[in-house]
């Protein structure tokens, strides 16, 4: 059997392109097959490993939105891992769309929510060989400037880009007293779309499934 590598993860994962321009299907607003980082990833990574992809657009660590149903990582987890278990490697990429005003959290508490994710993970019995989890954090790019004036300003409020700057320092800190692997994704020299300042380039998905082929066979013993 292959090694099972779960990409937890929101719109980021999922691929949402919101400029036609850079993506080849662009009325589809998502990258393809030959595009999204987590398929590039499964490329690189060669026939050995199952790279599996769940990102859902609006996805958070743990907070119940009260506009649209389903975006808790949290609830859906167990379903999420039970489901593709053996899970040799899970990767967590979340955080961005916890910045949204109407939920009133921090960079601590979007911190504490991702903890939480964390060892409900562990918790579970899905792991593969020895069943010790295994786990890679991942603080997700942070949102640019230009999101105040692009055309969801609204949707995200003020305040989303300066807690998304403070994520790699709580998330950081969850690796350490959770026994996980960490990647700071803003030391990888990423960028965003100039549409809404939220979505990885394609480039940048290129860049990040390269940085985790190179992290990623270290991580799986």
């Amino acid at each position: 059997m292959r090694r099972h590598i779960v990409c937890l993860g929101d719109s980021n994962t999922h691929g949402y392109c919101p400029d036609p321009s850079d993506c080849t299907d662009g009325p589809c607003l998502r990258f393809n097959e030959e595009e999204r980082w987590a398929c590039l990833l499964q490329q690189a990574l060669g026939p050995s490993f199952l790279v599996v992809e769940e990102g859902l657009p609006g996805r958070t660590t743990v907070f119940d939105d009260p506009v649209e149903e389903g975006l808790s990582a949290l609830s859906y987890l167990r379903s999420c891992l039970k489901s593709h278990e053996p899970v040799d490697l899970l990767v967590i990429m979340l955080g961005t769309n916890d910045s949204k005003e109407r939920f009133g959290a921090n960079a601590y508490t979007i911190g504490r929510g991702m903890e939480r994710l964390v060892k409900a993970a562990q918790a579970l019995d899905c792991w593969g060989p020895g069943g010790t989890p295994n786990i890679l954090i991942i603080a997700p790019k942070s949102i640019e400037e230009g999101v105040y004036t692009s055309p969801v300003a609204h949707e995200m409020g003020p305040g989303c880009v300066e807690k998304t700057r403070g994520l790699a320092v709580e998330y950081e800190a969850v690796a350490r007293r959770t026994g996980c692997a960490f990647l700071d994704a803003n030391t990888l020299g990423l960028t965003c779309n100039t549409v809404d300042y939220m979505h990885l380039t394609r480039e940048s998905h290129a860049e990040l499934a390269q940085a985790l082929a190179a992290l990623i066979p270290t991580l799986i013993k």
